[in-house]
């Protein structure tokens, strides 16, 4: 469940109105999500196979400047090692039964056998924000996001990534309808 709260936090985290909320996956140390859980699919029935998003903007530029580095593409070189891409492979195993256990809970259909899962997964590395949105989720579970997190260091030192007032006016500030609605992709 997601109070309307949270939902607000989101939206000014995000910059619009969050769709398809089922739930926040991580708060960051000053309290406020991070991290939100997403239906998989659309109000008409198509797949959404995000169900974690990053939405701290201060964790989202920080893991942007390590996309930016070329991160991803020694991250994907690296799978050659055996070890890392059995870890890998796990982390997309659970990726994708959390993703079931969630239409599950939000009463929709599970997306079908050989959707992708999330940044990448099992065979590159795409996107580290997604990674890092898993790992934070999950905790402990994919090694890539692990890896992200321990390079961007602590991103909420600087305090709230948004301020108190949005959060005290947040039953105005997210029409209820938005909280029933689709999620929507971060580009």
């Amino acid at each position: 469940m997601i109070t309307a709260r949270d939902a607000a936090v989101i939206a000014a985290q995000l910059g619009r109105a969050p769709r398809g909320l089922l739930a926040v996956a991580h708060r960051c140390p000053c309290g406020l999500p991070d991290v939100a859980e997403t239906a998989p699919r659309l109000p008409d029935g198509s797949p959404f196979p995000t169900l974690y998003y990053l939405t701290c903007p201060r964790a989202c530029a920080a893991v942007s400047t390590l996309e930016a580095s070329g991160m991803m593409r020694e991250m994907t070189a690296r799978l050659c090692d055996g070890a890392l891409r059995g870890r890998y492979e796990s982390a997309h195993r659970d990726y994708l039964a959390r993703r079931d256990a969630a239409a599950r809970s939000a009463g929709v259909e599970p997306l079908p056998p050989g959707t992708q899962s999330a940044g990448g997964m099992p065979d590159r590395v795409k996107c580290l924000h997604a990674l890092v949105a898993h790992e934070l989720a999950a905790g402990d579970v994919n090694p890539f996001g692990r890896e992200v997190l321990d390079a961007v260091g602590p991103w909420w030192q600087a305090g709230p990534c948004v301020s108190e007032t949005v959060a005290e006016t947040a039953p105005e500030a997210v029409p209820e309808a938005s909280l029933e609605a689709a999620p929507e992709t971060r580009s």
